[in-house]
């Protein structure tokens, strides 16, 4: 029988962590911390050139010669990895030999306001559901006719995404946007790029310019139709901005004539609505004055025969009356801005009008306008007499007017610019390279290649791509 002390001794020693093999963390006892590696003790780059050059083993070593900067044979350079990549791409380059770049620009606005309901001026706004004032007593049919009683509820439009988003254009406003061009056909065999640019402002922009990259196919979409692309539409409408398509040529930032119409345009009245408003014999010569004036600028009368029938109305009025309006009329925001900054880069600017030229001749001189032509009224005895002289300022005439002025200063019709905001302003907005629609009638918003639904007119020189800085240096007095 053996003796337990004897079995005690044969048992092996248990295993203990000594405190010279203990450390101070789990971590490091574990092997899942690993301390940062020390740096190698070397005091400069030529103490690192020098410890990495190989021993020399030869009796005579060279003579030592500090490191000069330039790797050599006896000094070669030290290779560290720094996991950092670098590449080029070219989307806003000059393009490759043998091609022509393809690029549309698309310059997002947004709305700060409602559009205007004509010469009314009345601002028009468009809330959600919360902002309703509309209500009905309980259990009230919409009409106690069955045939016309309708299958759904009438429901309001759903809230405006800039509502959700902020009121600017926020960068799901710019996703979205660049979402919906992506759907467009686009050239075989050519890979897309975009890039954006905030016109005035980083945080909270109003104006973004987007770059694309080539521009979508026009075998299968022109830009003529792509402006006017239901899509285009919709998304103006659900983020409340208007876009803006040009293609990114040179005409596009060198522009060198400017064609306004005045009123609604440069001003924010229509010129002949304020002399019906003076004559209080008949009493109801305003609102005369004033259908007739809206529904020539809707497009439902001939614009021609609609101004003699007007002028007929303030037969007798004095011809002071123009001199007596002067003060009344009011100038579009931004205006004047607009008109220094286009003189500053050589631009020519011209005002063609269907009014009066005792007034527009005036508001162009005040203004620095290069051009003026309106309707020239007869007058005799000091009194209108009813009658306009020579041919109407409408639509055919402000098209060839701004032919004229390009061809006397010898400009190509790809540098110009039309702006105006009714039916009688169309054919010039076609003619021209680019038209804007500024807070314009229906029909106008939709055959305009450009519309501006804001408050100051100063916004034109976005279109040529102005940074808000560089405007407002040019708008400087």
């Amino acid at each position: 029988m053996s003796n337990p002390a004897d079995a005690t001794k044969q048992l092996p020693a248990r295993p203990q962590l000594s405190s010279s093999m203990r450390s101070s963390s789990y971590l490091s006892d574990h092997q899942q911390y690993r301390p940062p590696r020390l740096p190698d003790p070397h005091q400069g780059i030529d103490t690192v050139i020098e410890d990495a050059r190989p021993t020399s083993h030869s009796t005579s070593p060279k003579p030592y010669v500090p490191f000069n900067g330039v790797p050599s044979d006896d000094n070669p350079p030290t290779i560290v990895e720094s996991g950092l990549s670098h590449s080029y791409t070219h989307p806003n380059c000059a393009p490759p030999v043998g091609l022509k770049s393809d690029r549309l620009i698309a310059t997002l606005f947004y709305k700060t306001k409602s559009a205007t309901n004509g010469s009314a001026g009345k601002v028009l706004t468009k809330g959600g559901a919360a902002d309703s004032n509309e209500s009905l007593p309980s259990n009230m049919a919409p009409t106690t006719n069955i045939d016309a009683f309708p299958l759904e509820p009438p429901t309001q439009e759903s809230e405006q995404l800039d509502h959700l988003y902020g009121s600017y254009i926020s960068p799901l406003c710019i996703t979205s946007f660049l979402h919906l061009m992506s759907t467009f056909p686009m050239p075989d065999s050519v890979e897309s790029h975009s890039s954006h640019r905030c016109l005035d402002n980083q945080e909270n922009p109003r104006i973004v310019e987007l770059t694309l990259s080539p521009a979508p196919s026009p075998e299968y979409l022109g830009l003529s139709d792509l402006r006017k692309h239901e899509m285009i539409y919709r998304f103006e409408q659900e983020w409340n901005v208007d876009v803006v398509l040009q293609k990114d040529v040179i005409s596009r930032r060198y522009p060198r004539l400017v064609v306004f119409d005045m009123d609604s345009t440069l001003i924010t009245q229509e010129v002949i609505d304020l002399l019906a408003e003076t004559v209080k014999d008949p009493p109801n010569l305003a609102e005369l004055v004033a259908a007739i004036t809206h529904r020539a600028m809707l497009g439902e009368l001939e614009f021609d025969a609609s101004f003699r029938e007007r002028v007929a109305l303030l037969k007798g009025l004095p011809a002071s009356i123009f001199e007596d309006l002067r003060p009344v009329l009011n100038v579009t925001l931004g205006v004047p801005e607009l008109i220094r900054a286009l003189r500053r880069l050589g631009v020519k600017t011209a005002v063609v009008s269907g009014g009066f030229l005792p007034l527009t001749s005036w508001l162009a001189k005040e203004l620095g306008i290069d051009y003026a032509y309106a309707n020239e009224v007869i007058i005799e005895d000091g009194k209108l007499t009813g009658e306009v002289k020579g041919t109407i300022v409408g639509k055919e005439r402000k098209r060839d007017l701004l032919v004229e002025i390009a061809a006397k200063e010898g400009i190509d019709m790809s540098q110009t610019i039309a702006v105006g905001d009714g039916a009688n302003d169309l054919l010039m907005i076609e003619k021209a390279a680019l038209g804007v629609a500024w807070n314009a009638k229906p029909r106008v918003q939709m055959e305009a290649d450009a519309r501006l639904n804001g408050e100051s007119l100063l916004d034109l020189l976005f279109f040529m791509g102005l940074t808000a800085e560089e405007i407002d240096s040019l708008a400087a007095i």
